[in-house]
């Protein structure tokens, strides 16, 4: 039986203090939730309208997802998941490419740039601590998924790519003034800085920036937008680097 608590638990896991106090986050979707329930994640709860054979499984009414579900649209399917720990390792960015988020702050900013590393094959994403957390219900949904293969962490990043240069290890990032990123030289191996919505790259992490990169309009002497959604601008980078590879 699902009980007041347990709705409780999972309304409050909106909020970022609960997710860090309990450990535990919310997917909603049956595919998604039928993801997590075969991967290594450890899965709390599931509350479904649907079957499911997993020892955490709970049949619910309709009308008890519409008090569990954090969508506007309730879902089929609420599941409570313990959040995993990963540990960042520099030699990622030394055998492949590494995104970094300076500052990003929209949740579905957040969970379109985990669901576009997963599709380029960047298995790793480091940021600094006041970008949107990857577990936030709304990125959870925008990854579709890719949450489960991206480990994403929060660190002092400025302090991790000074460590980065010192090993020799590049870093891109893209400024206004960057060079053209189609006649640049990349590599398939380095870290790829992706600045904030409104403020771009931060003058501390920018000082660790070896290759600054553009993303010109077209044509080039063309004056239209300011600057491109930071989601959109990580395509294009990632699509960039992964053709020349």
């Amino acid at each position: 039986m699902i009980t007041r608590a347990d709705i409780q638990l999972v309304r409050s896991l909106a909020d970022k203090r609960a997710r860090t106090e309990t450990g535990l986050f919310v997917a909603e979707g049956a595919k998604l939730v039928g993801e997590i329930a075969a991967s290594s994640l450890r899965v709390r709860n599931i509350y479904s309208s649907r079957e499911f054979a997993h020892p955490a499984f709970e049949h619910a009414t309709a009308k008890e997802l519409e008090r569990l579900s954090l969508l506007k649209t309730p879902s089929d399917t609420v599941a409570v998941v313990e959040i995993p720990h990963y540990k960042f390792d520099l030699a990622e960015a030394e055998r492949g490419l590494v995104l970094a988020l300076d500052e990003v702050q929209n949740p579905g900013n957040m969970g379109t740039i985990i669901r576009l590393a997963d599709w380029f094959g960047i298995s790793d994403i480091i940021c600094t601590p006041n970008s949107a957390d990857c577990f936030n219900p709304k990125v959870v949904q925008a990854t579709m998924g890719a949450i489960l293969r991206v480990r994403v962490h929060y660190l002092d990043l400025a302090a991790t790519l000074r460590e980065a240069r010192k090993r020799g290890v590049e870093v891109y990032g893209t400024f206004l003034e960057g060079e053209n990123i189609y006649r640049s030289t990349l590599k398939q191996n380095g870290i790829i800085v992706m600045g904030n919505e409104g403020r771009g790259v931060s003058a501390e992490v920018g000082a660790t920036v070896s290759h600054k990169l553009l993303i010109p309009p077209y044509p080039v002497d063309r004056h239209g937008s300011e600057s491109l959604n930071v989601a959109i601008a990580t395509s294009i980078v990632c699509s960039e680097f992964r053709r020349r590879g």
